[in-house]
């Protein structure tokens, strides 16, 4: 579960983040829209451990991200817009050094990474350094090591961007059967589509505060007093 209680975020004078709260329940997929600017990132960030709120407390699996981060993060993956990777690694040195960093047994470790680089179809690439991969490559990988420790919630900031058909559609199944499986996905996305098609609840952020947070339903019940897209709903609440 993640929880966002009263979270502010400022940088000196300005507030990124204006005291958005927030549940997030297991095996809910969770998207996060808003335009640039909003506080998307900051929030993702945040919940992250990358940035410490100014005012409120982040709640993930229960653990307190301020006073207890590493319990929270050994039960979190974060996979941020542009893919991290160690360059002069090869994809399967990088899962290995990802499994170590969550204190997997080694033999634990092994098996994951083999059955990532099936499930990611990246055989054909996992054993050369990581600086020669395609951004698909580079955003599978990513996406293949953070999920070798069986997070329980996976926050994952734009991961579709730069995308071909293919990895999209890998990404796409992957999260969503995540969230089948009871993990929480909470995924921020400028693509409305791609929100629509995977995600059970839906929040918008505007100006640093929610604007909206629906079900699909409650979605499809708001886009009647507009045209019946999701863009009109989208482009009204964020102006």
């Amino acid at each position: 579960m993640i929880e966002l209680i009263n979270v502010t975020k400022k940088f000196g004078s300005f507030t990124a983040v204006d005291n958005i709260s927030l549940t997030v329940p297991k095996g809910e997929f969770f998207g996060f829209l808003g335009p640039n600017g909003a506080g998307k990132t900051t929030t993702i960030k945040m919940m992250a451990g990358l940035f410490t709120p100014t005012a409120g407390t982040i709640k993930l699996c229960g653990f307190d991200t301020a006073t207890q981060p590493n319990e929270a993060k050994m039960r979190t993956s974060y996979v941020p817009d542009q893919p991290f990777l160690y360059d002069k690694l090869t994809g399967r040195e990088f899962m290995y050094f990802m499994g170590g960093l969550y204190k997997m047994e080694k033999k634990l470790i092994q098996e994951r990474v083999e059955m990532m680089i099936e499930h990611f179809e990246i055989g054909d690439w996992v054993d050369k350094r990581t600086e020669d991969y395609s951004q698909g490559m580079r955003q599978r990988t990513t996406i293949a090591a953070a999920l070798i420790h069986e997070p329980e919630i996976i926050i994952i900031d734009e991961p579709m961007v730069g995308l071909d058909p293919r990895s999209a559609k890998i990404v796409r199944e992957t999260l969503k059967r995540k969230s089948e499986e009871g993990v929480v996905v909470f995924m921020s996305t400028h693509s409305l589509p791609v929100a629509e098609e995977l995600c059970d609840r839906i929040g918008i952020i505007n100006k640093g505060r929610l604007v909206f947070v629906g079900t699909q339903s409650d979605l499809a019940a708001y886009k009647t007093r507009y045209d019946g897209k999701f863009e009109s709903v989208f482009l009204e609440l964020t102006k």
